[in-house]
């Protein structure tokens, strides 16, 4: 399920014709810290996602699957890393997720690999296989959960209340959508939901009770937000709690229905792994690598200011949907010789997009001054000095100064240390 939706998911991005969008149009990429080698490859990038499709497909059906699941990480990573400006919580999931899946006997049974080689056909796997990728569902949701656990979320229902009442148009429920104890409804059933489904879905009790919110909760962000395929992938990964006699019931009925050799069903071997060795380095390298998961979202706390306003260890820390911030950046660039300066406009160099993103993100500023610098010195400017005039609103607040209009931009670098040149925010938004 995993293989086919993101195959359903690179065709739809296809179609949509965002890979010419969002990486062959622009002039400029915004890239990760540590990153900026990685840039698309011009009109070859249709080629990269092509090669994502075709792992995708092969993960799929369980054929050449561990040379597919590296490639399907590497091709997916490498396309979210092209453009930070694309950056969404569930393409950072869906890479930690092939990621795992590289160590996970996947194709160990129901797999054309498994039909290929009848001596690797196991339809009994080590537990920790399925855990591991319970474990990282309850950690999107878990964290997600205490994340919303916040005063502008819980005490003044934002940014719901602006989102939900952009929908008063709807057939049916859109009046209710400007209601204000609907948007207090939904922002306090939101935190409940992601703090408490797992446990709903971990016991076997309450399972179905669990999965039929997954179900409701999930198709109405579907039909309120524009956030893709990720309604529909985190209703298909929850399957993964239910009990093996139910997978082995659906994987009959796919047999029969598309006559498949029912020998990939009725195996009742225990998997061996081929190397002992591989097999405990692959149990070291998981075991790290969900610790960097359990803790890197509380990276936050190392940074001074508040987090929605300076977004310092924002990213990567399954924050979803928390804030609404909408900005305004007047670039000025001077020469540091003659003191001439001119005013830049920004759709010079960004998209429409772009330059949203960029207005409201420090990073964004810090790495488009930059390039603002070194463009302008190009054109002969002598060591041009970057300035910005930036006023970003967040959650509903009246817009403010964002960025030291003093600052010469063009000096700073980006790092791990926090950015001083953002203001203040001189409020206090309560929560974890």
């Amino acid at each position: 399920m995993f293989g086919f939706m993101m195959l359903m998911g690179l065709a739809r991005f296809v179609s949509y014709g965002w890979i010419d969008k969002f990486y062959i149009q622009p002039k400029f990429h915004f890239t990760y810290y540590g990153f900026s080698w990685v840039k698309p490859f011009g009109a070859y990038t249709y080629v990269l996602f092509i090669i994502c499709a075709i792992a995708a497909l092969c993960m799929a059906i369980g054929y050449k699957y561990r040379l597919a699941a590296i490639t399907f990480f590497l091709s997916f990573t490498y396309i979210e890393l092209m453009d930070k400006t694309t950056y969404l919580n569930h393409y950072y999931f869906i890479s930690i997720v092939s990621f795992v899946m590289i160590f996970l006997p996947a194709s160990a049974c129901f797999s054309v690999d498994a039909y290929k080689n009848p001596q690797r056909n196991f339809s009994q796997i080590p537990r920790w296989t399925v855990d591991i990728l319970k474990l990282l569902l309850a950690i999107v949701y878990f964290y997600a959960g205490l994340a919303k656990l916040n005063s502008d979320w819980l005490l003044n229902a934002m940014p719901l209340k602006i989102w939900l009442s952009g929908h008063a148009d709807l057939p049916l429920i859109g009046p209710l959508m400007l209601k204000n104890w609907v948007h207090f409804a939904f922002s306090w059933f939101g935190a409940l939901y992601d703090l408490f489904i797992v446990f709903l879905l971990i016991n076997k009790r309450t399972r179905l009770i669990g999965f039929g919110f997954v179900v409701i909760f999930h198709l109405l962000t579907s039909l309120l937000f524009p956030i893709g395929m990720f309604p529909y992938i985190m209703i298909a990964s929850s399957l993964i709690f239910f009990s093996s006699s139910f997978h082995k019931k659906c994987l009959a009925i796919i047999t029969k229905a598309f006559r498949l050799p029912k020998m990939a069903v009725e195996s009742s071997k225990k998997y061996i792994p081929l190397r002992e060795g591989l097999y405990k380095l692959s149990l070291s390298i998981l075991t790290v690598f969900l610790f960097i998961q359990l803790v890197f979202p509380f990276r936050y706390l190392l940074y001074p200011g508040e987090l929605f306003w300076t977004e310092e260890g924002f990213r990567f820390s399954w924050r979803v949907m928390l804030m609404e911030k909408a900005g305004y950046a007047q670039f000025i660039v001077t020469d540091s010789e003659t003191g001439k300066s001119i005013h830049v406009n920004n759709e010079e160099f960004l998209t429409r997009f772009q330059e949203k993103q960029m207005s409201f993100q420090p990073d964004f500023i810090l790495e488009y001054a930059h390039f603002l610098h070194d463009y302008y010195e190009a054109k002969g400017m002598n060591n041009p000095k970057v300035y910005t005039e930036c006023h970003v609103a967040l959650n509903g607040r009246l817009s403010r100064p964002y960025i030291d209009p003093k600052i010469n931009l063009a000096d700073k670098n980006e790092s791990f240390k926090h950015k001083d040149w953002i203001l203040p925010f001189n409020e206090t938004i309560w929560g974890l």
